[in-house]
């Protein structure tokens, strides 16, 4: 773990309301196809200019297919006296997802088979999913489970699978090059405010961001179901994949725990740029080693593609208590972590589209700093928070066109906002340019 005082006394806001849109999204009822993927898409796309894409059930995906869509509209357990004892309408948690239609009266020892409870933790309720399974279930507290002892119930899902399609949404956002940042959340989770709302939540937020800024390099923000959605977007746009240069898949950034930054499989240079933000953040956070599970990462960084794709998490999946239960709702996510955590992936979209190699137009020695009248402009500056002395003089020194101001700033280990303003003072005194 490591921590650092933050040298920047301001935090920038996101464009909209982090915890207010969680909210709205939190109710709505998400696999990974149906109808709540597209209503979730189509709140996103009232704030931008998302494109809503479909891909036919039964489409050849790399080595899946896209599966059945799947559709629920009501789902029951009552006693045979009529008292409804669990009710999809409360909680959409209730139905593992993709349970197939049923509606039969169950002994209580067949109705075990299919409920799922979290016996360590009686009072919330699991999520889970059997998206191949062809089975159907449902989840409760397990004080309720163990209150139930009747000998038999009324069962009824209301649910189809049928031929239909995978919902997922893309905004391109075009640059001055065509190397690309890709930003990914996944949008396959029912009522999970930190696994699933969180990581969309904040990806809007940038993308809106990104959309009102001069951009040297071209972002793309995906809104895919895990895993099927990931594949099936690299199975339709393999052609294209060598344009992007850096990707970062975004979940669990909204509870109160410290910053985790799994790296990229190749080592890529978005881990180090990861690295650096955090490390000059103000925010405890750790780096963690790639690894083949957990979320889309896993499908980016497959060997044939291996994109060079991170992930940033605060909590990281299945640590904390939360997880995958009821209690992952919008009072476990905070406006301020998820403001926290925008204001770091926006630190590192600038300083990704800001990094850039530049050599000394005469590399001899120290160039003479006072008539270019350089020391009157970093006093002018230094209440700004502009650049120091010292700063320009690392850029000086390491502007031989084989360090990057990233690289610049790690060695030197000065934010690299600041390093980027003394570059901006050698520019303009024509003491460095910039290496194609």
């Amino acid at each position: 773990m490591s921590v650092r005082k933050n040298l920047s006394n301001s935090v920038e806001a996101p464009p909209i309301d982090l915890h207010g849109l969680v909210r709205e999204l939190f109710p709505l009822n998400r696999s990974i196809t149906g109808a709540g993927v597209r209503k979730t898409l189509a709140i996103l796309a009232r704030h931008s200019q998302l494109e809503i894409r479909e891909v036919p059930s039964g489409t050849a995906v790399l080595d899946w297919e896209v599966p059945l869509e799947w559709n629920i509209r009501s789902a029951t357990i009552r006693s045979l006296d009529g008292r409804c004892l669990v009710n999809f309408a409360d909680n959409n948690l209730h139905v593992v997802g993709y349970s197939k239609p049923i509606h039969k009266e169950v002994s209580r020892a067949e109705l075990a088979q299919h409920v799922h409870t979290l016996p360590d933790q009686p009072e919330l309720i699991p999520y889970r999913t059997g998206y191949f399974a062809d089975d159907w279930g449902f989840c409760m507290t397990d004080n309720l489970w163990q209150a139930m002892q009747d000998e038999s119930y009324r069962i009824d899902i209301d649910s189809d699978l049928s031929p239909g399609s995978l919902t997922y949404g893309e905004l391109f956002l075009p640059g001055e090059l065509s190397d690309e940042v890709l930003i990914t959340a996944h949008i396959c989770h029912p009522s999970l405010a930190n696994d699933n709302l969180s990581g969309i939540a904040v990806a809007l937020a940038l993308a809106l961001r990104q959309a009102q800024r001069e951009r040297r390099l071209s972002y793309r923000f995906l809104f895919i179901p895990a895993t099927i959605g990931a594949i099936t977007w690299l199975a339709h746009n393999e052609s294209r994949l060598d344009r992007v240069c850096h990707g970062l898949v975004l979940t669990c950034v909204g509870d109160r725990g410290r910053f985790h930054y799994k790296k990229s499989r190749s080592g890529a240079s978005i881990d180090g740029a990861m690295a650096h933000v955090l490390h000059h953040s103000g925010h405890p956070h750790e780096i963690m080693a790639f690894n083949p599970y957990g979320y889309d990462e896993r499908q980016f960084c497959s060997p044939a593609f291996d994109l060079p794709m991170g992930c940033l998490m605060r909590s990281v999946h299945g640590t904390f208590p939360e997880y995958h239960t009821s209690a992952d709702n919008p009072d476990f996510v905070r406006p301020e972590a998820l403001d926290q955590s925008y204001a770091v992936v926006a630190t590192l979209l600038d300083l990704l589209d800001a990094n850039r190699t530049y050599v000394r137009t005469d590399g001899r020695g120290e160039p003479q700093l006072g008539r270019r009248g350089l020391y009157r402009a970093i006093a002018g500056q230094k209440e700004a928070g502009g650049a120091s002395q010292m700063e320009l003089l690392w850029v000086l020194n390491l502007a031989d066109g084989k360090h990057s101001l990233l690289e610049m700033a790690d060695r030197a280990d000065i934010p690299f906002r600041r390093l980027q303003k003394a570059a901006r003072l050698a520019l303009d005194a024509e003491l460095i340019k910039e290496v194609a």
